[in-house]
């Protein structure tokens, strides 16, 4: 398994190779938890949330990487990897915090159509017949 250390190195260095202008306005930085975040719809222990982008409120806008999301769902990958499936996340929010400034929320729609997609996998796997209401 892939220390905490290494991801937060891992972060780090590709952090660094983000242009500067990304992070205008992004006062509260990037922050590596070393907790797990399931998703608030994850059903059996099966969705994690593996970062989230914040805005507003008293930390100002701010990313946040969860380190057990990535133990929980990559960590069985070789580190070079592992660092891809991190690059793409930390890109992710960044396309959260961009849209955000910019008034945008086509990403958070993007997302809500994944949970959604989720749900109805889900509902089909536990049996449950979905019913649509006109």
């Amino acid at each position: 398994m892939v220390s905490f250390e290494e991801i937060e190195a891992m972060l780090d260095e590709i952090a660094e190779g983000f242009p500067g202008e990304l992070y205008k306005e992004l006062n509260g930085g990037i922050l590596l938890l070393p907790e797990e975040k399931l998703s608030d719809v994850s059903r059996k222990r099966d969705l994690y949330t593996m970062g989230e982008y914040h805005s507003g409120g008293s930390m100002g806008r701010y990313i946040i990487i969860y380190y057990g999301s990535f133990m929980q769902v990559y960590g069985h990958l070789e580190k070079k990897a592992l660092k891809k499936k991190l690059e793409h996340t930390l890109k992710h929010e960044f396309t959260h915090h961009l849209e955000s400034l910019a008034g945008e929320r086509d990403l958070e729609i993007e997302d809500a159509v994944y949970i959604e997609n989720y749900l109805r996998r889900t509902r089909r796997r536990d049996g449950r017949t979905e019913r649509k209401t006109p």
